[in-house]
């Protein structure tokens, strides 16, 4: 990509929207592009934050590795948003790892190069306020039906969020346009990799689903989500 190509794909991100041309060129003359390979390391838990990025192309797996080595799925991150953002508020380490799910792209900054810019720029402040809240309520949503829903429902409330993330029309549904197992969605539902592979099987005799090797599409998306709300 070339400088103009940068600033703009940079006022289109959740961190810079809104963002007037002359702070967006700012923003892209400080920062440095980087690649990574599918299934490399973007952060790891732990790690001091020291940079801050935003997806161009590709998606990210952020996950969170419990005292006795479990490993658990936060969320999945693609183009427009932030990694990193324990750096946004100056945080002690990385609470979670970042991993590549498929070749990305990514634009950085180091930490300090961002708090600066937010110490100048209210309308940044005010974006990195409005992620962080954003995650924070995504997190609330995910720990009620962790406590209060059946796993159904869980897991298909799992899928449709990340059919709405990243959620692509087919000749045969809505496809997850990423690679995504059934222990990936085990992680995300805390539950088993049996029960998911049980319920999917059931749905998919239904038509719901049609679930290839790593892949998920959504057949029926108003049965799914029926059975989300307990309306099936």
């Amino acid at each position: 990509m070339d400088d103009q190509s940068d600033v703009e794909v940079l006022g289109r991100t959740e961190l810079f929207r809104g963002a007037p041309l002359d702070l967006l060129a700012e923003v892209q003359r400080a920062s440095f592009r980087k690649r990574f390979a599918a299934g490399e390391a973007i952060v790891r838990q732990g790690d001091p934050p020291a940079t801050v990025y935003v997806v161009v192309v590709g998606r990210l797996r952020v996950t969170q590795t419990t005292l006795d080595g479990q490993q658990v799925i936060i969320r999945y991150l693609g183009p427009g948003e932030v990694v990193g953002y324990a750096a946004l508020v100056d945080g002690d380490a990385h609470p979670g790892s970042v991993i590549a799910v498929d070749d990305c792209h990514l634009i950085g900054w180091s930490a300090a190069v961002v708090r600066d810019i937010m110490s100048r720029h209210s309308l940044i402040a005010i974006n990195v306020a409005r992620i962080l809240g954003g995650r924070y309520l995504d997190m609330q949503v995910r720990l009620r039906e962790l406590s209060t829903e059946k796993v159904e429902r869980r897991i298909a409330h799992t899928i449709l969020r990340l059919v709405e993330q990243a959620g692509r029309r087919t000749a045969r549904g809505i496809e997850i346009a990423f690679p995504l197992s059934r222990q990936d969605l085990a992680e995300m539902s805390g539950t088993t990799l049996h029960t998911v592979s049980r319920t999917l099987s059931a749905w998919e005799e239904r038509g719901i689903v049609d679930c290839g090797r790593r892949r998920v599409v959504v057949a029926k998306s108003q049965l799914l989500e029926s059975i989300a709300e307990e309306q099936a």
